[in-house]
């Protein structure tokens, strides 16, 4: 899930409402408890929602281990944490299959061994064979969750659903827009709407054009927001209109603050994430961190993702249809860009524009 913000903590962040599941509900899965020599402890780095207490408890109790979890929310944030310390900080991470290349060619994380994770079999068959997890015939994640950057809208400042990005560049919502403040995904947007065929291998001419449509863009921003708590706060309580973010968990978090949102696919199409977990090259204890994949890949989990996060799951679709999703085949999803320097380098060009 690629986004926005930087947070370190040990306790899950408050961008949805809390959930209803208790734990013994989730604790089924996790009843054996096995032991582990080398490690007492799972430094877990991820996004928000990913490592909830409904199934981190009954890992913690099942390998008689502790978790210590950093939230992060930028993938430019999270590589940076993994190649300061050449991944030994941490020993599982979650990023989309936009980001395997980098971390891959960093030496960042290793493959896996899936018969350390059987749960890997509940996958959809969509999600088994992920050409962005292989190289050299291993795979080094598995997928967890999905969703999309879609259109977020105020029922109320659009009474008719908008169809199209072309808001988001309207002077008649100057100052009443945000964006999240991230370098591919708004240049993967960018060249969406401008209707590039690969927004992921851009030309020099390309680069200059996304560049100028968001520099257009950033003289109509409120601001840029960091973090999806961020995003919610800013347009619940600054008369927001639209904003380009994560869609699925956004909408509940905009009501809770009494926001009647909305978020729509345009026409020309949306971006689309893959979220999986891998475990880094630093892992002090492989066996515990392919523990934590396979406890992830629990059912259970998937359906709760689906029913009480608000994203695809790749385990559940019963779970995924209930909550519809049903719209993967409108989404552009993300893939490995031609340079992720190049696009940072561009991005700060854009935001330290007048």
């Amino acid at each position: 899930m690629t986004m926005t913000r930087t947070t370190e903590t040990s306790f899950p962040l408050t961008r949805r409402a809390a959930v209803a599941v208790g734990l013994a509900a989730m604790a089924s899965p996790f009843v054996a408890r096995a032991a582990f020599a080398k490690a007492d402890e799972l430094r877990i780095l991820t996004w928000e929602g990913y490592a909830e207490p409904d199934w981190v408890k009954p890992f913690e109790t099942k390998h008689g281990v502790r978790t210590s979890v950093v939230y992060t929310g930028s993938v430019d944030e999270m590589f940076a944490k993994m190649q300061g310390s050449k991944g030994a900080d941490f020993d599982v991470v979650a990023f989309d299959t936009s980001s395997f290349k980098r971390y891959i060619d960093g030496a960042l994380i290793q493959p896996l061994d899936l018969a350390k994770i059987p749960n890997a079999a509940n996958l959809a068959p969509a999600f088994r064979q992920v050409p962005a997890l292989m190289r050299g015939g291993k795979q080094y994640g598995v997928p967890f969750a999905w969703g999309s950057l879609p259109l977020v809208y105020d029922k109320a400042a659009f009474p008719v659903p908008p169809d199209s990005w072309a808001v988001m560049w309207d002077p008649a919502n100057i100052q009443r827009l945000i964006a999240l403040d991230d370098a591919n995904n708004n240049i993967v947007l960018a060249a969406i709407v401008l209707g590039f065929k690969d927004p992921f291998n851009l030309t020099d001419q390309q680069f200059a054009a996304v560049k100028q449509k968001l520099i257009e863009q950033k003289k109509l921003l409120l601001s840029y927001y960091a973090g999806f708590d961020d995003g919610v706060s800013v347009f619940a309580q600054s008369g927001i209109k639209a904003m380009f973010s994560m869609g699925e968990p956004q909408i509940p978090g905009l009501k809770a603050k009494g926001v009647d949102a909305a978020f729509v696919i345009p026409k020309e199409g949306a971006i689309g994430w893959l979220d999986c977990w891998v475990i880094s090259a630093g892992a002090r204890d492989v066996d515990l961190a392919s523990a934590w994949l396979d406890a992830c890949l629990d059912r259970k989990v998937g359906a709760f993702l689906s029913d009480k996060k608000s994203y695809g799951n790749t385990t559940d679709e019963d779970a995924n249809k209930r909550n519809g999703f049903t719209y993967a085949d409108k989404l552009v999803f993300l893939e490995t860009p031609e340079s992720f320097e190049k696009r940072v380098a561009l991005w700060n060009e854009v935001k330290a524009a007048p």
